[in-house]
């Protein structure tokens, strides 16, 4: 046995499809969630603010992972945006408390964080040592991560993976996106210019696997594909993948729209950012899926 990982906040999309990838490698895996459990996965629950018998499982872990994180995938109503910032701060700092209880801590500790930390940052390709930006989502973005700065954490070994766009099946957008597309309404969106920094879900679970076996990755990773693209591209070759080869674009001003009647925030679609994975491609990452299309086409097979 490779020892166990805890997956906090992994019942979601990323989470499954990690604990399903890590436990395929021989890992005992551990959700903590609110959820039940489902797929042969231990589940332990948590709120994600106050400690439990959850705390038990971090003891001696090979890694813990926190995937938690109210989805942004809304309305950026005052009470959503006070919600989306607590559920990542509380996240952190309980599992920080658990961790200095222990009295063999975790042999590292990696936290899910996001690109948005960018901004909207037009054509300017972004590695990890760009600019942040400022707003709603980038100071969240700010803030989640200066939480692993807390002292148990200086304890142990960290790494904080900025995530991209991921295309995968059982969840996350590709699944709409694609049925969008194959009814004629995958055109671009806005003006088509707004960077999509994308990655396979198979990349990214082999990013975490590595990121606990590899003692010398630490602190911060742009946890994207080598080849971002702008919407108007991604589309064309999601249109291409589902047999689609034209469809009428969509309007900024339909975009708000109907995101409104679909309960979410329009910048998630009209925004974007060119991020590239500069410190794990100098150590040598070999991406199964580093280009668009062989991406897409092993995802859509996987969710059709």
């Amino acid at each position: 046995m490779a020892g166990t990982v805890v997956l906090a906040g992994g019942s979601g999309f990323l989470g499954r499809s990690l604990a399903g990838h890590l436990s395929k490698c021989g890992y005992r895996v551990v959700v903590l969630s609110r959820s039940a459990g489902g797929s042969g996965i231990q589940t332990v629950s948590w709120d994600g603010k106050t400690p439990g018998r959850w705390c038990d499982e971090l003891e001696d872990a090979a890694a813990v992972i926190n995937l938690t994180g109210k989805s942004v995938n809304c309305r950026y109503t005052p009470d959503n945006r006070r919600e989306i910032l607590e559920s990542r701060l509380d996240s952190v700092h309980i599992l920080e408390s658990a961790i200095a209880e222990c009295r063999h801590p975790p042999r590292v500790f990696i936290q899910a964080a996001s690109l948005a930390i960018y901004g909207d940052a037009g054509v300017r390709v972004c590695t990890e040592d760009a600019p942040k930006a400022s707003g709603f989502s980038p100071d969240v973005c700010v803030q989640w991560e200066r939480a692993v700065d807390g002292v148990a954490f200086k304890a142990i070994r960290t790494v904080i993976f900025r995530i991209g766009f991921t295309l995968g099946r059982d969840g996350g957008a590709l699944a709409t996106l694609s049925k969008l597309a194959r009814w004629f309404l995958g055109g671009a969106v806005g003006d088509g210019r707004q960077f999509i920094s994308w990655i396979h879900i198979g990349d990214l679970n082999a990013m975490f696997q590595r990121a606990i076996e590899y003692p010398s990755m630490t602190g911060i990773y742009n946890a994207t594909g080598p080849a971002p693209v702008a919407n108007g591209e991604f589309m064309k070759e999601l249109r291409a993948a589902v047999g689609r080869p034209w469809a009428p674009p969509t309007p900024a001003f339909a975009v708000k729209i109907g995101a409104f009647l679909m309960g979410t925030d329009a910048s998630l679609a009209l925004t974007g950012r060119r991020c590239t994975p500069q410190r794990l491609l100098r150590e040598g990452f070999l991406f199964q899926f580093p280009e668009l299309r062989m991406a897409l086409a092993d995802a859509l097979k996987q969710v059709q």
